[in-house]
């Protein structure tokens, strides 16, 4: 029987013989079918970590409190319609066990409320740059509602004070703290708004138990010290008075998280400067901590632990939203994140209106820094190579006391 032969066109064998056009039809076909698997695969991330960010923005504790006010009804936001959200670190030891107590070295005053941290993030609308803020503990400042003159870790617990002496007989506990948290943001709030001058239109508090947490979720955080550190000096675990941090570190280059990371913002013995130097190791981890969390895929895939920490020891006001915030930040680099102190003496005296001039330069140099870098034409072999090489940061190149 004679054989009967297919056309070429449908001839398989035809497709791998002749002018090679069979395997470019089967490398076009694997391409996309790798294509296919890839750009699934993306989604699943994307998907995955929109909703992770979701779920961890539905489980945040919120506060109710009074952000985007003017400092005067008649003096407008110095900085138009960039963000500026307000981080405080509170010092309440209340939640923690005797066993964190000990372990954290922090001593047990009482529950202290005092806001022992406090900086004011600023971010622009391009989130091109980033500048923190920081407002010493001991500062001197007029307190607002009729409080007098204060040191500005102090309106926060006076508010707090004042409004369970409202409401701890006639709501219930969960219900009267809520309230009283509250009344203590918003007397912040307006105590840093009058003094600054600058609008504040996200406020984000964080609790001692809450910042171990966040660092243990985030890992290991480089820091570089210029010297030897033993802050292990005897904690009165009934009252936490004269206790060192529990810092013990050798000069040099460390990856510290958790404790060791709590220890090390929280240092004032040994440091030359005590607050001062204090508040500059918070802007040092802080830019170390960014670039831990900006250089880490693996850290899409831990916003399960983030919200774990987030839920229990961090409160923010109720318009923050995280997801839109990362997406303003998502082109932010440690390199372009700024740290300034507002000036204040040793003594803790500092002048309202300096410092609102210091609050208008610094964020005016912060927003317009790039343009005018732009407009500069005879320098741009210079800015070409700026932009080339990043100037190093101190986590980089620089060491800290």
């Amino acid at each position: 029987m004679p054989s009967q032969q297919l056309p070429p066109d449908l001839d398989p064998r035809g497709r791998h013989r002749g002018d090679g056009r069979g395997s470019q039809y089967a490398a076009r076909g694997i391409g996309r079918v790798i294509g296919a698997i890839v750009s699934i695969g993306l989604l699943l991330v994307a998907g995955y970590t929109w909703y992770q960010y979701r779920d961890l923005d539905r489980n945040v504790s919120r506060l109710d409190v009074s952000v985007g006010e003017p400092a005067t009804p008649d003096q407008p936001d110095i900085d138009g319609q960039d963000q500026n959200i307000l981080v405080v670190g509170n010092d309440d030891r209340s939640t923690m066990s005797d066993k964190e107590v000990k372990d954290l070295h922090v001593g047990r005053d009482g529950g202290s409320l005092a806001t022992d941290t406090m900086m004011i993030v600023h971010v622009p609308a391009d989130g091109s740059r980033a500048t923190l803020i920081s407002l010493p503990r001991d500062t001197m400042v007029d307190v607002p509602d009729g409080y007098g003159t204060n040191k500005l870790n102090a309106p926060y617990a006076l508010a707090y004070s004042a409004a369970m002496g409202r409401y701890g007989s006639t709501m219930s506990p969960p219900a009267a703290r809520s309230e009283a948290r509250k009344a203590g943001a918003d007397l912040l709030l307006k105590t840093v708004t009058t003094f600054t001058g600058l609008s504040i239109d996200h406020y984000v508090q964080i609790d001692l138990l809450g910042f171990y947490r966040l660092s243990t979720a985030i890992g290991g955080v480089p820091i570089n010290l210029c010297h030897d550190v033993d802050d292990r000096h005897k904690t009165n675990v009934a009252h936490g008075s004269d206790g060192g941090s529990g810092l013990h570190l050798k000069k040099g280059r460390h990856d510290i998280s958790g404790k060791q990371a709590l220890e090390f913002v929280r240092q004032r013995h040994g440091l030359d400067n005590g607050d001062f130097d204090r508040v500059k190791r918070q802007q040092y981890f802080l830019t170390a901590a960014f670039r831990r969390v900006a250089g880490s895929v693996g850290i899409l895939f831990e916003l399960r632990r983030l919200k774990d920490a987030l839920r229990t020891s961090v409160y923010l006001d109720r318009h923050l939203d995280l997801l839109d915030l990362a997406r303003q930040l998502e082109n932010l680099t440690a390199n372009n994140i700024v740290g300034k102190t507002i000036p204040v003496s040793l003594d803790g005296t500092a002048s309202p209106k300096q410092v609102k001039r210091f609050v208008a330069t610094v964020i005016g140099r912060a927003d317009t820094s790039k343009s005018k870098s732009k407009s500069k034409s005879k320098s741009k072999s210079t800015s070409s190579s700026r932009r080339s090489t990043p100037k190093p940061t101190a986590v980089d190149a620089k060491c800290i006391d």
